[in-house]
Order: structure tokens, then sequence, then C-alpha cells
């Protein structure tokens, strides 16, 4: 059994000497431990301090692409390896690794295929009332979306099986966090959470570079993966709202009409008339959206056969 512990990284020459060092080289059910460093396009020599500290393997991108995109490199560069079990670990030292090791456990079990590091997020003194209060608000909505029961959504800190990280596709740049546990619980894979431990701040998040941006892009890659999973529930809601407010107008207007004639109650009509249009236009996107979501989960499978096929463990 082969464990490799990825860490996306951005110019973090300043947070690897304190990072590294901390993970384990050894972890009872594994015959090997491995660090992989993804390094996201650095120009602060992120990628050769990374070697002199140690890393197994480093993978180099000749430009910024996001943490999104350097995390779904991570993974397969990692599946590449041979690796059974992969753990994800933010490069500023954010979480205590003393935590990886129950993380990889419930993976060993047979009981889970994905496990997230909750972190304690009231107790956070450098979280503000706020931020603590968006971090539960995005992790209810998750819950609710991937029918997962994980109380940190937006953790970083989590542990792959290799089947559930074969399984992993990510669209968006930006983050992965939401939308690889949406999937997740989407596709059917067993998703718990485990308590993890924070360390202090080490530097300011450079992911969220203003609350506003935070919750706006949080809030796109909700929708966006709901759209992708449950689009015939996401177009219905509307259609159904949409068209029943329409005939009930459109009711409202013939008793209207048979009691005292027409006129004034035109705008009704009208109002009815663009209602269920709207509606109907809502059903037909939510089949169409259906139907186009059957062939995204049939190029899936192709590409997890394909995977399968070109990264067989050695």
């Amino acid at each position: 059994m082969k464990l490799i512990i990825q860490i996306p990284c951005y110019n973090e020459a300043g947070q690897l000497p304190a990072t590294l060092p901390t993970l384990p080289r050894n972890l009872p059910g594994f015959d090997s431990v491995e660090w992989l460093v993804v390094d996201d396009g650095s120009t602060d020599g992120t990628a050769v301090l990374a070697r002199e500290l140690g890393a197994d393997h480093v993978i180099e991108l000749a430009r910024n692409r996001g943490l999104a995109r350097a995390f779904l490199t991570g993974i397969e560069a990692s599946l590449r390896r041979g690796a059974d079990v992969v753990v994800n670990f933010d490069a500023d030292n954010q979480y205590s690794a003393d935590g990886i090791a129950s993380l990889v456990q419930p993976i060993l079990d047979g009981q889970a295929d994905v496990v997230v590091g909750c972190r304690p997020i009231g107790d956070i003194k450098h979280f503000s009332p706020l931020k603590k209060a968006l971090q539960k608000l995005g992790s209810a909505v998750v819950r609710l979306l991937s029918g997962t029961q994980v109380d940190d959504a937006t953790s970083g800190f989590r542990a792959y099986s290799r089947a559930a990280a074969l399984r992993l596709n990510v669209y968006s740049r930006y983050t992965y966090t939401l939308e690889t546990l949406i999937q997740a619980g989407q596709g059917g894979l067993r998703v718990i959470s485990r308590p993890a431990a924070v360390n202090p701040p080490t530097r300011s998040s450079r992911l969220m570079r203003s609350m506003r941006e935070y919750v706006w892009r949080s809030a796109v890659a909700i929708v966006r993966s709901f759209v992708t999973y449950r689009p015939l529930r996401f177009f219905m809601v509307p259609a159904i709202v949409s068209g029943g407010i329409g005939l009930l107008l459109g009711l409202r207007f013939l008793v209207l009409l048979l009691q005292h004639g027409a006129a004034g109650n035109i705008q009704s009509l009208i109002l009815a008339a663009i209602l269920i249009v709207l509606g109907a236009l809502c059903a037909v996107l939510g089949l169409v959206a259906d139907l186009l979501s059957v062939n995204r989960r049939l190029l899936e499978d192709i590409q997890l056969s394909g995977r399968l096929r070109d990264w067989r463990q050695p």
C-alpha cells in the first residue's frame, strides 16, 4: 500500500520549511509514504526548495493555473505513481499533520472513499464572526445538495481512495473543495468527516481576497455543480413555480371574466401568459440539460476506463 501526500503550491517558499518536515514518512497500514509537491507556476523557487526539503516528486507547471487545476494535476500525478490513497495537504501548514493518520484510517478499514478533515470553525480565533457564519451556511447548503454529512465543506485537508481519486473531475479554476464534494456525494461515493486540528495562521488567505469575492465564487461553484449533477431538479423547480403561478393568474382572469367581463383584468392575462411560457422554457431547458448530463456520465465512464488502463498500479 502506498500513500502519497500531495501539496499544491504557489509561491510557498516561505511556508514549506515549516510544512514539509511535519509530514509523516511512515504510517501504519502503508508500505511507503511519499510527498508530492505541485508547483503552480511559482516565481520564488518553490520547486527547488521542495526538492531540498525531501519531496519525493515535484511537478512544475509552466504558468499559474489556479488552485483547482494544481489540485487535479497532483491527483493525476499521484495515481500515475501508484498511490492507493492520496491525501491533499495545504502548503501553508494550516492543518496539523498529526491528523493524517486518523484521516486515512477509514479508507484503510474500507469504511469510506473520501474523508474530509473538518476544522473546529467555531473555535478558530482568527475567523471573524461573519466568516464563521458563512462557512456554516455554505457547508449546510453543500450537505443538502451533495447528500453528505460534512461540517466543513471548504476544508482542503482530505483523503481519497484510489477508486475515488480516479473518478474526480474539476471544472473550476478557483477551488476544488465544494465541487468535488458535491460530485462525490452525487456519484455515490462514501464520504465521511474526521475532526482536524489547525495550527496558528502564518499568512492571510490567498484564495479569499475579499469576503464578497469569496461568497460570489463559492455560490457560483455550488450552483454550477448542482446544474451539472442534478439539472432536471434545478430547472424543474422554477418551471413548476412559474407555471403554477401563471395558471393561477389565468384562472383568476377567467373567473373575473365570467363575473365582470375582461375590462381592467387584461394585465393578469398578460402576466399569466409570460409566467406560463417562462415555466415551459425552464422545463425544456431541464430536459435538454438532463440529456446532456447523461452524455456527460457516459463520457466520465469512458474517461474512467481510460484512466484505469493508463494509470495501472505498478
